[in-house]
């Protein structure tokens, strides 16, 4: 797919990179050249220019893109401009970051697809990861239902999926496992990343260190998670 990134802050720099390394085509834009500087060699495309005007946006394959996301965090008066004026082009999808309530109040009478809030996305995922013991992230999937990433309890350990009885008991999927290994840098220094089994099966094994990614409604994820191993 092809995405266009306006704002290459912290959140739009990411953004574009992660994207880019999930195979999509990504045109990043941001009106500085030490921001576009610094993500240059992480996207596809990184371009310095005024995302205000419009000659300069009318140049850009918009009718090609599946998306833009206008990530500016700081600039209001540039996130309201840029966002109606890629409204103007009718992009298939305009999706734009709050600033603050009355910036989002805007942006929705101006009429885009989808709204970010990438700083209380944030702060929900930070705070349900410390209420809830061993959770290391989380994704609300509704009101009720939440995906989360949660530490292998030690009761589970050695146990196949089936013999956990986890669906049975508690009407919670395991959606799949995720192991942590330690590879080196270019530098030589071992840093860990998560590694996603796939689709498991009844028969997989849960071993230590593995974490469980489950599905379920967030009552009965809390009482998986507060009984004792």
């Amino acid at each position: 797919m092809k995405y266009i990134v306006v704002g290459l802050g912290n959140f739009g720099g990411h953004l574009a990179a992660r994207l880019t390394s999930y195979g999509h085509e990504v045109i990043g834009i941001d009106a500085s050249e030490d921001k576009v500087e610094a993500v240059k060699d992480k996207i596809t495309h990184a371009i310095a220019m005024d995302a205000t005007d419009i000659h300069a946006v009318k140049n850009l394959p918009c009718k090609e893109a599946d998306a833009v996301i206008i990530a500016i965090g700081e600039d209001f008066g540039a996130s309201i401009m840029v966002t109606a004026l890629f409204k103007q082009l009718q992009i298939k999808r305009l999706i734009s970051r709050s600033i603050n309530k009355v910036h989002e109040t805007v942006i929705q009478a101006i009429g885009v697809d989808e709204i970010l809030h990438p700083e209380e996305d944030s702060a929900e995922r930070m705070a349900k990861s410390l209420q809830m013991k061993g959770v290391i992230d989380s994704l609300d999937v509704s009101d009720n239902y939440n995906i989360i990433e949660v530490k292998a309890p030690q009761r589970y350990v050695g146990l196949t999926i089936a013999e956990t009885k986890i669906r049975q008991d508690y009407n919670i999927n395991i959606l799949t496992l995720i192991k942590m290994e330690e590879k080196p840098n270019i530098f030589g220094v071992k840093s860990k990343s998560k590694k996603v089994t796939g689709v498991v099966t009844a028969d997989t094994k849960i071993e230590a260190g593995d974490i469980l990614l489950l599905f379920g409604h967030i009552k009965d994820i809390q009482e998986i998670l507060s009984l004792e191993d």
